[in-house]
């Protein structure tokens, strides 16, 4: 029969209780200070963008992949600007990162 093996203590992880918690942790705060919903949508944007621009550049002809290229030149720039205004509006001040 499988068992547990017994550490000599019954463990008290901090999950929710504020005064077990060393001086140094917060459980509220995203470790590296970046949003996490910010880190996400440059994912999935990024992926979106690359698709779009490779189906674009292979199935289509000359025109398509200047407009692929110049697509690129404008949407790159955009989009790295708007989630920078993102993650600077959503970023956490209560619990800045170490």
């Amino acid at each position: 029969m499988i068992s547990q093996p017994d550490v000599g203590h019954e463990p008290h992880n901090p999950v929710r209780d504020d005064s077990k918690l060393a001086v140094d942790e917060d459980l509220d705060r995203d470790p590296d200070g970046v949003p996490h919903s910010v880190v996400g949508m440059t994912a999935l944007f990024s992926v979106m963008l690359a698709m779009l621009l490779a189906f674009m550049f292979i199935v289509g002809g000359t025109t398509s992949r200047i407009a692929a290229v110049v697509i690129a030149l404008i949407a790159i720039p955009v989009l790295v600007g708007s989630l920078n205004a993102k993650a600077k509006r959503d970023r956490d001040r209560v619990h800045p990162s170490r």
